[in-house]
This record gives structure tokens, C-alpha cells and sequence, in this order.
């Protein structure tokens, strides 16, 4: 399938690359790939040899990102999105005649993910099962056949889940995908039990490189966060891969969005002016990276309309613990990407071949407590919670950030 856009410059680190075949059932249909040989992962979590630390600031400090014109610069495709491949999806009699779905791994708006095997091979995927009751109208099953179609598209990216096939019976459509045991980005560093800032770092990166292919595909994902952040495997270096693609679309040129759409905490300033373009994706990961710098979402209120009011005021707060012992370099890349005007926000394939990331070194002195800890593991829950629960939360002294950590940490033991 062709590329629908114009690629953007490439950086240092290579993108790693694999057949695009198409996977079918059983039987009848043709057995999914193997995926057993892949290249080896261009970043996870203590997964590369560094040179030794450097004394002082361990990060050198991002470029000035930088625009000579007021106006946006247009997203780089020369053609319309690629029209829906049919061949994409195989109708089958029932799903259960070639795999068995098993325990519930996740649930949104419109499918179940749920762990499943095939049945000749006693290979596990993870399978995504859409109701067709659910999709009460034409565009509920456009937005089906697009998440299908980006998915294929995407194949071969390192940071991105691998897609295996998709399915159709007269029940449901079904998306499968590889299998990520690892569990969520959250889950995962807390039951590690011990963090460090080179592993938010190369954590980070992992999320910068998903990023930049999905960017350099032509593809915005438009709801990059924690819970769409998998590891591979539950091993020590387990590759980071990004999925949950059901609100990606294609970048078309010279064209922006207006309709809101991404999780309250992780949005951008220019979703909730209904004008935007790929940028969001980077200000979202800036966002999650102030999580797993602090333990605590950068843009705090006890209402989503309040979240909204201090995403546009933008005051990011970085004198509150932990951050005086974080280096400054780690704060200069979050303050580039969550940077308030689009055009200057640090961009994906500037993150990763301008910017020396920080990878060769860390803050001698800086490791997230247990107490960071906690803060990470109940923000999983708090980034979902309603206003109701949020009130309750941050009733007391909302103006005293300090004081919210802790009865985050209340919140969490109780």
C-alpha cells in the first residue's frame, strides 16, 4: 500500500522496517506472520550501552524551536488520504471457528479487547471485537474501516503495535493485533518498583520515536496517553509500542481540525480552539513526560473545564518537588514540548535527530521515591476520573499544590 504523504526528513535512529503481508486465519485463511526475527528495538528502557555520566547537567539542552513565519506551516502531503483497501478485512462465518477469545484486556466506547488464540497454532494475539450494534450509523463504520486501514498502514513501526488482520462476521468486526504482555506504561513502572530519570528518558524516546511514525506516515493519532502505551513482554528490556489508533486520521495538506477529541489531561491548547494539526501529538507526550518526571499531571483542577482553563493559561509548574532535583535539561525539553504556539512547539524528527536526547547520561542525584510512585500509580485512575471524584479530591486548599500531592497519595491508600 502506498504512503499518502510525504515523508519527513528522517533522523539518526532508523525506523525499523518489515514485510507488509497480509494476515488471515486458519484454514481457509492464511495463518498470521511470525514476527520472531524482528530488528532490534531502536530504544527501550536500559536496552542500550551509554557512555559513562557526566559529572554536572547530564542532558544537553534542546535547540530553540523556532518560526519565521506567523503563518502554520501545512502538514507535507501532496495527495488526499488513500481510499479504504476492501481487501483489508476478511468476512468469515464466525470468529470462534478459528480463534478463542479469552480474558477481557480492555474496553471503550464502542469495542472489547480480549486476549485470544488461534486455534491451529496456539498463537496469542490481542483482538479487538466491535459490536456492529454499536455503530448505529454510516460514519460509526468509516471510523472502523480507518482504524483498520491507519493500522495496516503503520505496520512495521517499531513503537507501534503490529497489526495482524482484520475480520468481519455478521456479528462484529475484529481487529487483531499483537499481543503486549507487558501490561500499561503506569502498571509496568510501578510494579518495577524503582525509577529513575534515564528511564523516563529512554522511555521517552520510545514515545518520540511511535510519534514520529506515525507523523512521518501522514497519520495524527489525536489521543496519545499512558493507557495507550503497552510494553512488548514483562522483561527488563521490553520495547515501549503505542496503540488505541480509533481516533487517528490521516493528515490531508494544507488542511486543520476543529472537532475535540483526546483524553482531558493529555490535550492540546489548539484542540480546544478547534484548530490544529499533528502538534498535539508532541504536546501530549510532553504531558505524559511531566508524569513520569513528577508523578502528577502538569494542568491540575477539580473540573474539566477547569483542566481546559489551565491548558490555554499554560502555567506549568516546575519549582514544586521533585523538579528542583530534576536537571534542567529534562525541563527545557517538556517546556519545548509543551510549548503554547504549535509552530514553535519542538516537533517529533527534531526531538529525535537535532535534539541529543538523554540517553548518555542522568542526574547523578535523582531517582523518583516511593512516594513519586504512588503519585504515578493513582494518576492512571485520576486522568479518567470524573469531575464528582475530582471535587472530593481537590476540595480542600485547591490552590496548594503541595497539598494536592498528598491528598493524591490519600486518595490512592484509601
Amino acid at each position: 500500500m502506498g504512503c499518502c504523504c510525504c515523508k519527513e526528513e528522517k533522523p539518526a535512529d532508523p525506523q525499523a522496517s518489515s514485510q507488509q503481508q497480509q494476515v488471515q486465519p486458519s484454514s481457509t485463511p492464511q495463518q498470521p506472520e511470525n514476527h520472531a526475527k524482528r530488528e532490534k528495538p531502536l530504544l527501550h528502557p536500559q536496552s542500550e550501552e551509554s557512555p559513562p555520566l557526566k559529572p554536572k547537567e547530564p542532558w544537553s539542552p534542546p535547540p530553540q524551536v523556532t518560526s519565521s513565519s506567523s503563518a502554520r506551516t501545512l502538514l507535507p502531503l501532496q495527495q488526499p488520504p488513500p481510499t479504504f483497501d476492501k481487501t483489508l478485512i476478511k468476512f468469515i462465518d464466525d470468529i470462534r471457528n478459528y480463534y478463542t477469545l479469552g480474558e477481557e484486556l480492555g474496553k471503550g466506547q464502542y469495542g472489547v479487547t480480549c486476549l485470544c488464540v488461534e486455534n491451529a497454532t496456539g498463537q496469542s494475539y490481542a483482538c479487538k471485537s466491535i459490536s456492529k450494534g454499536k455503530l448505529v450509523d454510516k460514519s460509526n463504520k468509516e471510523d472502523v474501516k480507518r482504524e483498520i486501514q491507519i493500522m495496516h498502514h503503520l505496520k512495521g513501526q517499531q513503537n507501534i503495535v503490529e497489526f495482524k488482520g482484520a475480520y468481519e462476521d455478521k456479528h462484529s468486526f475484529y481487529i487483531l493485533m499483537e499481543l503486549c504482555a507487558g501490561g500499561e506504561l503506569f502498571d509496568h513502572l510501578v510494579a518495577k518498583g524503582h525509577y529513575s530519570e534515564r528511564m523516563a528518558a529512554s522511555m521517552c524516546r520510545a514515545i518520540v520515536n511511535a510519534v514520529y511514525g506515525c507523523h512521518s506516515s501522514g497519520v495524527i493519532h489525536r489521543d496519545l496517553k499512558p493507557e495507550n502505551l503497552l510494553f512488548a513482554a514483562k522483561d527488563e528490556g521490553a520495547i515501549l509500542k503505542l496503540t488505541d489508533f480509533g481516533l487517528s486520521i490521516f493528515m490531508e495538506e494544507g488542511k486543520f481540525h476543529g472537532d475535540v477529541v483526546g483524553s482531558a489531561y493529555f490535550v492540546a491548547p489548539e484542540v480546544l480552539r478547534h484548530n490544529y494539526g499533528k502538534e498535539i501529538d508532541m504536546w501530549s507526550a510532553g504531558v505524559i513526560l511531566y508524569i513520569l518526571l513528577s508523578g502528577v499531571p502538569p494542568f491540575l483542577a477539580e473540573t474539566e473545564r477547569g483542566i481546559f482553563d489551565a491548558i490555554l493559561h499554560g502555567d506549568i509548574d516546575f519549582n514544586s518537588s521533585p523538579w528542583p532535583s530534576i536537571s534542567s535539561s529534562a525541563k527545557d525539553l517538556v517546556r519545548n514540548m509543551l510549548n503554547q504556539d504549535p509552530k514553535k512547539r519542538i516537533t517529533s524528527a527534531q526531538a529525535l535527530g537535532l535534539f541529543v536526547f538523554p540517553i548518555s547520561g542522568v542526574h547523578p542525584g535523582f531517582s523518583l521515591s516511593s512516594m513519586q510512585l504512588s503519585f504515578i500509580s493513582t494518576c492512571k485512575h485520576l486522568c479518567s476520573a470524573s469531575a464528582k471524584a475530582w471535587q472530593n479530591i481537590l476540595g480542600l486548599k485547591k490552590e496548594e499544590k503541595h497539598l494536592i500531592r498528598r491528598l493524591i497519595v490519600w486518595f490512592s491508600s484509601g
